[in-house]
């Protein structure tokens, strides 16, 4: 434990510190000082206005100041140690900050971070000692602002973007904020150009010092807790550019019965087995390979929960080639995702041109004047459904009434009312 001593005041080259010089006795009061008597001795705060610091000393001279752990405190650097620096903070000696304790971040110096004669605001991390000495920490409160920037940036749903420190087996430990993180290898994207390094060798190793974005999965102050996402940071960013027709590239994650996963630019993609090929598909372990990278097109998409569907099938240029020769389709691919392009795009002009041939038929001038917002992609069946809402229903006319009174007349007569012929018996 360091003591400040009137030989290390005096020189800066008997002990190696270096010191600042107190401010002297005719000096006035700052008004930091007169910020702490506001706090520990409100009952003399209100003299203290034009007051020296010996006259200072003399109305506090029977006021003790008294400091807890976690408390905090606005002190000022007065002198450097080797191993640390002392803060005055208004005790009964200055207290000593740590070099551990000044900064979240390895320092080699103290005077790489404060400056003498600084004033600013620490933390108290234990009780006077035998000498009446406080410790300081300035790294404790750092990271306590640290996590509140994480924890807010949680809320927000905001993409990060963290450094890799170091890998193993089970992921990566990222640093965010200066505060440690876990990606999970679940959650890292090697298709991904930010990870091209480690796409090209292979070696988790080659990872480090790389800067990815990343969403926050769990933040936990209490435990020093924080695990991270690549995939769903990614999946964010790219769900927007995979549009219905869009041709994709990706890599096969998984098999079930029912399809294959697919990831494709860290977005969770599903080929369904009916999506595979216009051909049956009776085992798709024997079509796909985990691992590897497959051409397909995007037939919807999920932008809130980050998913598309894809087809193969539609990529085909004869019914089974992508059971016989998936080569073949994958090196087509390009040309017959034009042409299913250009057919979505005419199935939409014949829908638009559909619902103006009902519009036309009852005698309106467009979509708009009957309420209803003229929408190319929507369905046939969606555009008559709002038509027949917003058409309004028809008296029945006077030759309708006149029928059905005859029908009811007939009915009431049984078969005196049909024409000849129409009865079920014989005229005999």
């Amino acid at each position: 434990m360091q003591t400040e001593s009137s030989s290390s005041s005096a020189s800066a080259d008997a002990g190696g510190s270096t010191a600042v010089a107190p401010p002297s006795a005719n000096q006035p009061v700052s008004k930091k000082m007169r910020r702490l008597m506001m706090r520990f001795a409100p009952e003399r705060a209100a003299e203290s206005d034009g007051l020296t610091y010996a006259e200072l000393d003399r109305a506090l001279e029977n006021v003790r100041l008294r400091f807890n752990p976690g408390d905090k405190v606005v002190g000022r650097v007065v002198q450097f140690e080797p191993d640390g620096a002392l803060v005055d903070i208004g005790a009964k000696a200055s207290a000593f900050l740590p070099l551990l304790e000044v900064s979240m971040n390895a320092v080699e110096r103290v005077q790489d971070v404060l400056s003498l004669g600084e004033e600013r605001q620490f933390q108290v991390i234990g009780y006077e000692d035998s000498d009446g000495q406080l410790r300081l920490s300035v790294r404790r409160l750092e990271y306590a602002i640290a996590w509140t920037r994480v924890q807010q940036m949680q809320a927000e749903d905001v993409t990060a973007f963290a450094e890799v420190m170091s890998v193993n087996r089970g992921g990566a430990m990222m640093r965010i904020e200066g505060l440690r993180a876990f990606l999970p290898g679940s959650h890292l994207v090697v298709g991904h150009s930010s990870t091209e390094k480690m796409r090209e060798s292979g070696r988790m190793e080659d990872l480090i010092g790389s800067t990815l974005p990343v969403k926050f999965l769990e933040v936990t102050p209490d435990k020093s807790r924080m695990v991270v996402s690549h995939r769903r940071a990614l999946a964010e960013q790219n769900i927007g550019q995979l549009e219905v027709g869009a041709l994709v590239q990706g890599v096969v994650r998984g098999s079930k019965p029912y399809g294959v996963f697919v990831e494709v630019a860290g977005v969770a993609g599903l080929l369904h087995i009916s999506q595979v090929s216009h051909s049956h598909v009776a085992d798709l372990n024997a079509v796909f390979t985990v691992g590897e990278t497959i051409k397909a097109l995007v037939i919807s998409q999920d932008k809130e929960k980050g998913r598309v569907s894809l087809s193969t099938k539609v990529l085909e240029p004869e019914p089974g080639d992508m059971l016989r020769t998936p080569q073949v389709v994958y090196e087509q691919a390009e040309t017959m995702a034009a042409r299913y392009k250009e057919r979505l795009e005419a199935e939409e002009r014949a829908r638009a041109e559909y619902a103006n041939d009902i519009v036309s038929g009852l005698g309106m001038a467009s979509l708009d004047s009957l309420g209803i917002p003229s929408d190319p992609g929507a369905s046939a069946g969606s555009l008559l459904e709002e038509l027949g809402k917003s058409r309004p229903a028809k008296p029945p006319s006077s030759n309708t009434s006149a029928l059905n009174a005859e029908d009811n007349g007939n009915q009431g007569r049984g078969d005196e009312g049909k024409p000849n012929g129409a009865g079920g018996g014989s005229s005999e």
